[in-house]
């Protein structure tokens, strides 16, 4: 199994920040992780869709003006996901699955780039994008109809500390999904098993690789202003950021975010599996 790392998005540049005994980071843009996902019998699959092509054209309908004037996205034509998946030599109808980590504007922009996916999703994540007014979610990113498959949080399984876990329909098992709820109504992590190490696209669940320092967390000020006005439930996002900070050697955690935790995993190869 092979995994690319994407920044489908870029946005404003951030200062890091210092921590005792860490190497020295330098200020990096904001970033929009997404993965690719390349499996033996069920084509591609994109976690998170990043901003699409349509967001770059006309940001302010799309993506809202005051979100643009405040994330400066850089609306680079190069990097939507569908841009980047032709790059590797794929065609766009390749990428058969899309899992989401939640429906934000900055995650869910690209899905109109591939209206023949399916797209995987939280019931309760769907229902409170449908139900907002446009304060949060974008409706024009969800009004081309994607192909729905919806799960309910309380249907999965326990793992590793986590409930509700459960494989996709009509993915390899080796793909899971985690209720991780707080950041929205039905976030979740996206777990990808590549053999030799166990990947957790955490999305929204915290903004800074600091989060996870479980004797002395250090969020980043301008991240945690961000996720302060977003979150829904403070206590059960800090609760998944204290369980994703303990999983154990040979899996790496990231979130959607965090520039320098994005440059450390590009610098890996990609993973392959039989």
């Amino acid at each position: 199994m092979r995994v690319h790392h994407l920044d489908c998005g870029s946005l404003r540049e951030i200062d890091p920040v210092d921590r005792p005994g860490g190497p020295p980071l330098e200020p990096a843009r904001a970033v929009v992780h997404c993965l690719l996902v390349e499996t033996a019998s069920d084509g591609l699959v994109l976690v998170d869709a990043g901003i699409g092509t349509a967001d770059v054209k006309d940001p302010n309908e799309r993506l809202g003006p005051d979100w643009v004037a405040f994330a400066e996205p850089s609306l680079d034509p190069a990097l939507p996901a569908v841009r980047q998946v032709e790059r590797l030599g794929f065609a766009p109808q390749d990428v058969r699955h899309i899992v989401l980590t939640h429906l934000h504007r900055d995650h869910a922009g690209g899905l109109r780039d591939f209206p023949h996916a399916r797209v995987h999703v939280h019931e309760a994540e769907l229902a409170a994008a449908r139900a907002d007014l446009g304060a949060t979610y974008r409706q024009a990113q969800l009004a081309h109809g994607p192909r729905w498959t919806t799960y309910a949080e309380q249907d999965g399984e326990p793992w590793l500390g986590f409930d509700g876990v459960r494989p996709l329909r009509g993915l390899p098992a080796e793909i899971l999904m985690v209720p991780l709820g707080g950041h929205s109504a039905g976030h979740a992590a996206v777990v990808v098993e590549t053999g030799d190490r166990r990947l957790v696209h955490a999305g929204d669940a915290y903004f800074h690789h600091g989060e996870l320092d479980r004797s002395a967390p250090v969020p980043h000020p301008v991240l945690e202003m961000v996720q302060r006005g977003a979150e829904v439930d403070r206590a059960m996002r800090l609760g998944n950021v204290a369980r994703l900070a303990e999983l154990g050697d040979g899996t790496e955690v990231f979130c959607a975010h965090d520039p320098w935790e994005f440059q450390r995993l590009q610098q890996w190869p990609t993973q392959d599996r039989p």
